[in-house]
């Protein structure tokens, strides 16, 4: 099935989103045709327009977007597994930038089961050349010519994804999601002040990992050469889903651990 998209009205191409990048993203998930984490995803999209400082609509609750996404999405289109990447951008008909209207456009990717681990292994490796900031925006889906060119490097050099490092060179994210390093009973995760995203998938898994005594949730500084230390890797990406890491460089790892907690997660659903 071909992606689904939905404007909030016409799209006219005069907006700030294809002009100059000035949008924000987030996603939110359906499972079994019903909305989860709706709540964390509808925060952070509302944090990530307060950082953009975007003229925030008084119809945006959290009940708009559930009616919205129910009658466009889940019984619109009898969607009942799927990723819905929301955007939402600022247009140009303000007297300031901060006052003018924002419009939004999402598109919907179907899944067989939207929280399942991605069969196939992904091969990543570090870049060097360039690197992300950790700054405010750092950590929300905003418009990143990094992601842009690190992904043409992976396609160029047959890779599915690249780890990109802060200027202190230490690991911040991939271009698609946050990592998780597993090593014994501790599960390393890089710290947002390193680049990171916020992520609400991220977030509801390992919270649910603590609660349930599960596994050691750290968050760390990671320098590019642990990355080889980890007996598994787990690449969270909110707008596509839950990939397990196969191959850095010579190094092969893999995944049995995450596969086990991974389903004890969905079952709680």
């Amino acid at each position: 099935m071909e992606d689904q998209y939905f404007t909030s009205g016409q799209f006219n191409a005069k907006n700030r989103a294809f002009l100059v990048g000035d949008a924000v993203k987030v996603s939110f998930f359906i499972k079994d045709a019903q909305l989860i984490m709706d709540e964390e995803c509808y925060f952070f999209l509302m944090a990530s327009m307060r950082k953009m400082r975007m003229n925030i609509p008084l119809t945006y609750t959290l009940e708009f977007f559930q009616s919205l996404f129910q009658k466009d999405v889940i019984e619109g289109k009898g969607i009942k597994e799927g990723i819905i990447n929301f955007q939402v951008f600022r247009n140009s008909d303000g007297m300031t930038l901060s006052k003018s209207s924002i419009s939004y456009f999402y598109e919907v990717e179907e899944k067989e089961d939207v929280l399942a681990l991605h069969p196939r292994p992904l091969e990543l490796d570090l870049i060097k050349e360039i690197n992300v900031n950790n700054n405010l925006l750092s950590n929300i889906r905003v418009h990143s010519p990094e992601n842009i060119y690190g992904s043409i490097y992976a396609q160029e050099n047959d890779l599915d994804d690249v780890i990109l490092l802060n200027p202190n060179k230490r690991i911040a994210r991939s271009t698609s999601g946050n990592l998780l390093f597993l090593e014994g009973d501790i599960i390393k995760v890089p710290k947002q002040s390193e680049g990171a995203y916020i992520s609400p998938l991220l977030e509801n898994f390992v919270t649910f990992l603590h609660k349930n005594n599960l596994a050691d949730i750290q968050e760390h500084e990671i320098i590019a050469f642990e990355s080889q230390k980890a007996e598994e890797i787990l690449m969270i990406s909110d707008e596509k889903g839950i990939f397990s890491v196969g191959k850095i460089r010579n190094k092969t790892f893999e995944c049995s651990r995450f596969l086990e907690l991974i389903e004890s997660w969905k079952r709680s659903f």
